[in-house]
């Protein structure tokens, strides 16, 4: 295996097909940029994953997540049921999730984060933003940002999902929209159980989602709703123990903009949590959390002439939680920015910006961020950066305790100043490479720490993190077939003393490639396959192969997905075993 991971090491960027795989043109983006941008005018590290119209050949919204070697996504069980989000060797807790720009980092735990309220079905892209980002979004923005981002289709038709397979895996999805003048609409719903591929691994997810768009002389208004029902088995998820846990999300976003030039917005999300430890004796040790927050925003942007942009805002925040073992806790905390965009001779680029925020009546942090670009040619550019980020500690990371794991209320807020460059190179319009380099410094970054490695745990800061790592990668498009080549190098440097154990911190990938193949068949047929290793620092390496293939014409559009084909023994936390070779098959039925 070893021989073949490193055998990865030139590789490519994530850029999908859908009904047939597009020429390699840079899409807009609206993540790590003050205002939509094409992606390639972006100076920073940025990849757009587009979702609508490609749902056969994947069968969540995490196998997105998994064609970027930039992304380590650690689950505990399928169909995202529970997973740690890290990017560049951040923590789970270092990476902001968002969804249409609205923070969904869960102040409970850093566990709670992939915890979207609504269906894949809503999803329109992903876009992930690698390196620092605490500049645009505050906390939490450390080693990079995840954006989903929904909007309905512009056209009135049904879709109905229907599919089953190995562990008793049973899924059914819909969505419906309409259009009326100015209003657009769309209303999707997904459930989808298993038994299980082991015992007490068992889940059931359902969620609800409806997406509203309406235009009018005010300006664009939208609203987000959504809610999402997890109740799964937790097999050794937080110990050797045969545990249960459910949670709960309720979600609601509205924006508005005023004019051309200003934009407010405001949401609002709930999460419950209820843990038993032991599954089969709830009262003998269980925890219920609930915890609520808020999100207000108003932001402007004033143009400087032909060549410059002035952008500014304020945002405030808040958060609480109401638990049976972390007690009764909450915190506010608001925020102002200013940033400067300048593009010059359609050659030069340069933003700039900083944030300052506060939590405790002063001005605790201050991100300062600069990108620079250049255009050596109409086909080759270079970019590159600096940038300063924080994150607050979680209730968890504060005041939990079980049999296994202890908080600590006197952590320290985390740190980190991260620094990239980066070239990209086009030379035809079906040939795209580029690579990037990327340092990172973590200061007081928290982790759980014990002098065994199997614990128990206490939360503690790490007074230094070092991470230096190379993204590199190529896309090549061949008619109607598109292969896309992608690896992420890594290495951490830390202070720890000799004896010293920790639970997240070093489990990250060190070698992490991606091959995918996308294309159109005879007979209206599209595949996907995918060729996925890793080598985790301290372990051996493992690879995993998926294969999809759907009908992407007519009414009636048959699909069959394949995972773990070579039926892979891995785990991507210790302890915590994965499916080996499953198969799920089905069928869609699209009315228009």
């Amino acid at each position: 295996m070893r021989p073949f991971l490193l055998g990865l090491t030139l590789v490519a960027c994530p850029l999908f097909a859908q009904t047939d795989p597009p020429v390699l043109k840079q899409s807009v983006v609206v993540t790590g940029t003050w205002q939509p941008l094409p992606l390639d005018e972006a100076d920073r590290s940025i990849s757009a994953l587009p979702v609508r119209g490609q749902p056969l050949l994947f069968n969540s919204f995490v196998d997105f997540l998994r064609l970027d070697p930039s992304l380590d996504l650690r689950q505990r069980g399928q169909n995202g049921v529970q997973g740690d989000l890290s990017i560049r060797g951040a923590s789970f807790g270092q990476t902001l999730v968002l969804l249409n720009g609205r923070r969904m980092n869960d102040p409970q735990s850093g566990h709670h984060n992939m915890d979207l309220p609504i269906p894949m079905e809503s999803i329109q892209s992903i876009e992930v933003l690698r390196g620092a980002g605490s500049t645009l979004y505050g906390s939490d923005a450390v080693g990079g940002v995840v954006n989903v981002i929904t909007a309905p289709p512009e056209s009135w038709q049904a879709r109905m999902r229907l599919a089953a397979g190995s562990f008793g895996t049973n899924m059914e999805s819909a969505s419906v929209t309409g259009l009326m003048g100015g209003l657009m609409q769309q209303f999707t719903f997904s459930r989808d159980f298993s038994t299980g591929f082991m015992p007490n691994r068992d889940y059931r997810n359902l969620s609800f989602g409806s997406s509203t768009r309406y235009t009018s002389k005010l300006g664009s208004t939208g609203l987000d709703l959504g809610y999402a029902d997890k109740p799964f088995g937790a097999q050794d998820f937080y110990g050797a123990y045969p545990s249960w846990e459910r949670t709960k999300t309720w979600f609601g976003g509205l924006s508005q903009s005023i004019g051309e030039r200003t934009e407010a917005s405001f949401s609002f999300r709930r999460h419950t949590d209820l843990f038993y430890l032991y599954r089969d004796n709830p009262q003998r040790y269980q925890n219920h959390h609930q915890a609520e927050s808020w999100q207000a925003s108003v932001r402007r942007r004033e143009p400087l002439g032909r060549s410059m942009t002035l952008f500014y805002g304020v945002e405030s925040f808040g958060e609480n939680i109401n638990s049976t073992n972390l007690g009764v806790h909450s915190r506010a905390r608001g925020t102002g920015y200013v940033s400067l965009d300048i593009r010059a001779l359609k050659r030069f680029s340069i933003t700039t910006g900083v944030r300052t925020e506060s939590y405790r009546g002063a001005f605790d942090q201050v991100s300062p961020s600069i990108g620079v670009g250049y255009w050596a040619s109409s086909k080759f550019k270079l970019r590159g950066g600096v940038s300063r980020a924080y994150r607050l500690p979680t209730f968890t990371d504060l005041y939990y305790r079980d049999p296994a794991n202890q908080g600590n209320a006197a952590l320290q807020t985390e740190t980190a100043w991260s620094t990239e460059g980066g070239a990209e190179y086009q030379p035809t319009a079906n040939l795209r490479l580029q690579t990037t380099v990327f340092h990172r410094r973590d200061r007081n970054g928290i982790d759980y720490m014990s002098s065994s490695p199997t614990g128990p745990w206490v939360a503690a800061n790490i007074t230094r993190l070092n991470f230096t790592g190379v993204e590199s990668s190529a896309a090549w498009r061949w008619r109607h077939q598109l292969f896309e080549l992608s690896y992420t190098g890594l290495r951490g440097v830390s202070e720890l003393l000799p004896g010293i154990y920790t639970k997240y911190a070093f489990n990250y990938p060190i070698h992490s490639a991606v091959a995918s193949w996308t294309g159109t068949l005879p007979g209206s047929i599209t595949a996907r396959t995918r060729i996925g290793a890793m080598e985790r620092r301290a372990r051996d390496p493992y690879g995993v192969w998926d294969l999809y293939v759907a009908r992407n014409r007519g009414p009636v559009r048959p699909f069959v997905q394949f995972t773990n084909l070579a039926n892979t023994r891995y785990q991507e936390i210790l302890s915590i075993p994965l499916p080996g070779r499953a198969v799920l098959g089905g069928v869609e039925l699209v009315i228009r």
